[in-house]
């Protein structure tokens, strides 16, 4: 009995190459993808085929056609309110996004962990464990976070899935859920070492969140040093005025 291997049709080889033009930042955010002329010519295939190719762009949502002008790399930016607690693989879930995570280093230290957040300065005792993870959505790096759990509430959370949400492992794990969240958000730029961990061949604008989470007043959960690459991100923020002075 012989076995076959499967060769998937043009369309989707080709598709995926300017996916993957996408992905490195070789095609960015608004830029024309090649023209169903310029498919046929470059690859050698059929208007049908190269229809085809573009079809799978748009239903993929990489990309938006405008009669008459074009098709160009779609509007990827993802909304991230920050009055609501909720984390990245929700927020990726709730805009259409498929997440995944890869851990990128894990130490467990015996020593507390401070870190100042607007203006203040947060203790957390230990023992802790630190975790460097990269966060991705469609396989595009989206954010490189640096978080610090507090193994007092967390017994053994080095020994757990940390590529998983860690919000979701609190809950069913440690019966953990989150009452509140202190964060700062600074602008900064990527260039250097980062580019590497984006993927991106130049330098990006990026947000940098830094943050405590409690559960209960005064109870420190983890704390967080996170980077998101500010091509790709939005930040919302609502806020009400309950006088009238």
């Amino acid at each position: 009995m012989t076995s076959t291997s499967f060769t998937p049709p043009k369309y989707f080889q080709i598709s995926r190459e300017i996916i993957e033009r996408i992905q490195r930042g070789e095609l960015s955010i608004g830029a024309p993808v090649p023209s169903e002329t310029e498919i046929i010519e470059r690859y050698r295939v059929s208007n049908t085929t190269a229809r085809k190719v573009l079809h799978e762009l748009e239903k993929a949502g990489w990309v938006t056609r405008i009669k008459g002008r074009g098709t160009f790399v779609r509007q990827y930016a993802v909304e991230r309110a920050i009055t609501r607690i909720f984390g990245f693989t929700r927020n990726m879930i709730e805009v259409g996004r498929k997440p995944s995570t890869r851990l990128i280093g894990l130490r467990v230290r015996d020593e507390p962990h401070s870190q100042i957040v607007n203006g203040r300065e947060f203790t957390m005792a230990g023992p802790v464990c630190e975790i460097e993870r990269l966060r991705l959505a469609d396989g595009i790096p989206m954010m490189k976070e640096t978080r610090t759990i507090s193994l007092q509430l967390c017994p053994d959370i080095q020994q757990r899935n940390l590529e998983q949400s860690l919000y979701s492992l609190f809950e069913t794990e440690y019966r953990i859920h989150l009452t509140e969240i202190d964060q700062m958000l600074s602008a900064i730029m990527l260039e250097g070492p980062w580019l590497d961990i984006f993927k991106t061949p130049r330098p990006i604008p990026a947000f940098r969140v830094e943050g405590v989470s409690f559960a209960g007043k005064g109870l420190i959960v983890e704390m967080e040093d996170s980077v998101y690459r500010g091509d790709m991100y939005q930040f919302a923020a609502k806020a009400s005025r309950h006088d009238h002075g």
